[in-house]
Order: structure tokens, then C-alpha cells, then sequence
């Protein structure tokens, strides 16, 4: 393509500047609204995918306790032969903790594929309030490796995570289950366990996992302190979470640690399949809603090109006759309609970071969400980078057609009519 081209196409531009600067404004509010709508998208989804994919373990190991798969009567060989009819199964003496933690353990430390563990201790008990019994669940945990790989330490929004490891019989809260109980930091409260069991623990800090219902009943205190008050050896633990370098070996690594370490193995993808269908559904909707407004604004571009043609017959038709062939004629209109669509682009890109960064610096406090200070975005340079492929490729096709139109144009009947 020669310079003459360019120049021609760069008068055309300039002489019916009105509608060129119409037209890139309506690709440069397409842009700007495409790249805002998935920054802000992509922001959403990484914070309602953080409050519980940041929460769970890519795997968790336990034992499930559910009846015996093998029956006393299956075993006689009396009735080896027999159909059995059984009903109403009980479960059996299986307990909770998992068998040889501290081998399983040190076998997923060596395990190239881990990126961490956390071990972890659940139980049952009630929260004596006067005469009141509240139930609820206390969690004994690695601080430490539960701050590292699930964020601990961001969730708690009153006292100090450590202090649990610091200081004995201590025990966080959830704010919820804090507020029912009007208790603040330092105080003392009472807990019984299933069996009847009664101890005292130190309140030192209040948690809040932004799911009301959980922060009912959640409270957390060290794997010894737990292991203590349910009166279980050093070694009882009913969970290990692992966290995987890769999230998406999850499922066939669960199996695998099933059938190694013999206990239940529970991957990531089967406990949230419903938070990863959202973010799908979310992020094809934003993209939908993008596409669409560059598509409009290529049919923008496309009746203006379509104007400028009517309006420049004359011109074409002298071009035509002094010897520029159609694809000459073709290509001027396309470099009009790829310049339009570039340039408008490039602003475009720069009013998205614009208005990003603008919703970025909104305050956004809830007491659901106390780790969220501002409303998400999330900066992805692909959004960036889709947004001016898209406005290249509408504008492209937005100005083949009228420029194909203009090329076929017969100089000897325009010049006729005059």
C-alpha cells in the first residue's frame, strides 16, 4: 500500500471529520464499556470465588462415618451363597480421626505436587450462655499453615490470630456467635462437649468469614487446646487439607490419596461445582454484552462509510478515471475504517483503565465482607488485549463491505450524469 493511499484516505478522514469523530467515539465507548464491564466481572468473580475457594482445600482428607460396606452376615460362610436382605444399617465402630496422621503427613510433605497441608481438628460442643446451650463447632487448627494457605489471619477482624498458639485454653469467635453471647476480648467462657464435659476458654479474638450462618457457630483454637477439651492423644486429628501446586489435578489426586492413605478424600471441584458454574455463566454474560456493543458499533461505522461513499462518487469516479483500480479504491475505504477503528480503540483501552481504576477507589464496606474495602477490579491485560483484536476485526468488517460497494463503482456513468 503506498503513500498516496494513505494520503487520500487521510483527506477523506479529514473532510468529513464530524462523522469520523462520531464514528471513533462510538468505538471508544465500546471499548471503554467492554473492558470496564470485565474488569469489574472478572474483580466479582475472583471475590465471590475467594470467599469460599480461598476457604477450601483443594483436597480434604477424613473418614466419613457411614456403615461397614461389608456386613458380619456377608462374611459367614454359611451364607456365602445366600442373597442378603438388610436393612436399617447402623454405622459402625469406625471413629473419626484419621488413622496414622502423622505418616500421612510426612508423606505429603515430600509430595512434589503440594503446595501445603493443614491439619485440623473438628468438633461438636455447646457454648454455655446463663442457662442457654448454643450449639456450635470448634475448630482446632495449624495457625500458622491455615494463615498461609487459607487466609486465616485476613478473617479475623478483632484481636489476633497467633494469640491462640500464645496463649493456653484460648479461643476466636465468631462475631455472630460473640454477639449472642456478649462476650468482648479477654472475657471467659464456658463449653460443654457431647459428653458433658465442662472446660473454660479464654476469648481472645472474634472471626468473620462474611457467611453469617457460619459465624453463628465457627469458633477456633489451637489443635492441642481441642485435642485437650475432647480428651484425644497428640496425634487425633479428623482433617487434613492439602492445597496443590496445579487445582486442576485435584480430582484425580483425590483418588489417588484415597486408595493410598485408605481414608475419604473429598476434591474441590466436586465440593463447589456450583461457585465455578457461576463464574462461568458470569464472565459469558459480560462478554456477550461487550461483543454486542462493538457490534453496534460497527454497524455505526459501517452507515457512515456507507454516507461518505454516496457523498464521494464524484471523487471516486475521477480517481477511477485517472488510473486507480478498484482494489486501490477498496483500500482506501478500508484504511478510513481501520484507522477509525485503531485509534478508537487505543482510547478506548485508556478510558477502560481510566474508569477501572475510578471503581477501584469506590469504597465498598460491608460487614459481610470485612477483607473488602473497595469495589473489585481486576486488572487482566487479556481483557485489554481481546478489547482491541475485537475493535480491529469489527471495524475491519464494518468497512469491507462499502469499501468493496465503492470499488465497483463505473467512473464512465458517474461522470455521465454530471
Amino acid at each position: 500500500m503506498n503513500k498516496l493511499i494513505l494520503h487520500i484516505a487521510e483527506s477523506l478522514l479529514i473532510a468529513r471529520w464530524k462523522q469520523t469523530l462520531v464514528a471513533a467515539i462510538g468505538v471508544t465507548f465500546s471499548i471503554t464499556m467492554f473492558v470496564t464491564l470485565l474488569s469489574f466481572m472478572g474483580g466479582l468473580n475472583n471475590m465471590l470465588d475467594g470467599l469460599i475457594l480461598n476457604r477450601t482445600p483443594h483436597i480434604r482428607l477424613f473418614n466419613e462415618i457411614k456403615p461397614s460396606a461389608q456386613q458380619a452376615i456377608q462374611q459367614a460362610a454359611a451364607y456365602k451363597n445366600a442373597y442378603h436382605f438388610i436393612h436399617s444399617i447402623k454405622a459402625g465402630n469406625n471413629r473419626q480421626g484419621i488413622y496414622n496422621s502423622g505418616a500421612i503427613i510426612k508423606a505429603l510433605a515430600h509430595d512434589q505436587s503440594v503446595l501445603g497441608y493443614s491439619p485440623k481438628l473438628t468438633a461438636q460442643i455447646f457454648f454455655n450462655n446463663g442457662t442457654i446451650a448454643l450449639n456450635g463447632v470448634i475448630n482446632g487448627i495449624d495457625e500458622a499453615a491455615e494463615s498461609k494457605l487459607f487466609h486465616f489471619n485476613e478473617y479475623v477482624v478483632e484481636g489476633t490470630a497467633e494469640d491462640i498458639n500464645k496463649i493456653p485454653n484460648s479461643i476466636i469467635l465468631g462475631i455472630e456467635l460473640g454477639k449472642n453471647m456478649l462476650v468482648n476480648i479477654g472475657d471467659v467462657i464456658q463449653i460443654s462437649t457431647s459428653k458433658g464435659q465442662l472446660f473454660q476458654l479464654k476469648v481472645v479474638g472474634f472471626f468473620q468469614s462474611g457467611i453469617k450462618d457460619l459465624d453463628k457457630v465457627q469458633s477456633y483454637a489451637s489443635i492441642a487446646t481441642v485435642q485437650k477439651v475432647m480428651g484425644k492423644s497428640a496425634e487425633y486429628i479428623t482433617d487434613i487439607q492439602v492445597k496443590l501446586k496445579d487445582i486442576n489435578l485435584a480430582p484425580t489426586t483425590a483418588k489417588k490419596y484415597a486408595q493410598l492413605y485408605r481414608t475419604d478424600a473429598e476434591d474441590i471441584q466436586t465440593a463447589n461445582a456450583q461457585f465455578e458454574t457461576g463464574s462461568s455463566v458470569r464472565t459469558l454474560i459480560s462478554y456477550a454484552v461487550g461483543i454486542t456493543l462493538l457490534v453496534v458499533a460497527g454497524f455505526g461505522i459501517y452507515n457512515i462509510l456507507n454516507m461518505m461513499i454516496y457523498e464521494k462518487m464524484d471523487s471516486i469516479a475521477i480517481l477511477k478515471a485517472t488510473g486507480f483500480s478498484g482494489k486501490d479504491v477498496r483500500n482506501i475505504f478500508l484504511v478510513i475504517a481501520l484507522s477509525i477503528g485503531f485509534f478508537g480503540g487505543i482510547l478506548g483501552l485508556l478510558g477502560g483503565l481510566g474508569l477501572s481504576y475510578v471503581i477501584d477507589q469506590i469504597p465498598f464496606n460491608t460487614a459481610s465482607l470485612p477483607t473488602i474495602k473497595t469495589y473489585p477490579i481486576n486488572y487482566d491485560p487479556a481483557f485489554y488485549l481481546i478489547g482491541i483484536i475485537f475493535s480491529i476485526i469489527t471495524t475491519y468488517f464494518s468497512g469491507f463491505f462499502p469499501a468493496r460497494k465503492a470499488s465497483k463503482i463505473d467512473p464512465v456513468i458517474i461522470i455521465r450524469g454530471k
